[in-house]
């Protein structure tokens, strides 16, 4: 988010680093490259979670890049900087505010696909290693006694549907909760 910001209020030459990074990292598919940076980090949580992380950052630096190109032009913002106030603080105390509403939305969608990613990297043995939890190594497991006790597989795996599920609502109700546009209807 500090990257977009950065991006977006000031423009020029750091407006075209940054994108041209992001531009490197858009091309390829979030899963495959957390596939990649976990293969090659090796599979612990602190490793995965870095490897999501950095297969997440395209987006997050696109979104917050939109909104503060589209609020350092209102009035306000130049009444601000017209006043002497400083460039960290129109960014802290005007842009991110403003900025923040759509970041959280995305943050709570995206957290649901990113628990199928983990679950993902998990099953193909890449992920969590034992002894930690992983609900796709514990899918993986299940599989082979799938005749037997398909709960072993079944369990886990209904866990992860509705744990996806739930983050999709709350990101879904936190989208129809901070969009101006649907204040006062029903």
């Amino acid at each position: 988010m500090t990257l977009g910001m950065l991006a977006g209020y000031f423009g020029g030459w750091i407006n075209n680093i940054i994108m041209r990074f992001t531009d490197i990292l858009m091309p390829f598919p979030m899963i495959v490259l957390a596939l990649l940076l976990a293969a090659v980090l090796g599979g612990c949580i602190q490793n995965v979670i870095l490897a999501l992380g950095i297969a997440t950052i395209p987006g997050y630096i696109r979104i917050m890049c939109g909104m503060a190109l589209s609020i350092k032009e209102n009035d306000y913002i130049l009444a601000t900087r017209a006043m002497g106030a400083r460039h960290s603080r129109i960014m802290l105390h005007h842009i991110l505010p403003n900025a923040i509403a759509p970041i959280i939305v995305v943050i709570t969608l995206q957290l649901g696909f990113l628990i199928l990613a983990e679950a993902s990297l998990s099953y193909l043995g890449i992920g969590i290693k034992p002894p930690g939890a992983a609900w796709g190594a514990m899918v993986n497991e299940g599989y082979r006694f799938l005749i037997r006790l398909p709960i072993l597989s079944f369990a886990p795996g209904v866990c992860i549907i509705l744990v996806v599920f739930a983050f999709n609502i709350v990101g879904d109700a936190l989208r129809d909760a901070l969009d101006p546009r649907l204040r006062g209807t029903i």
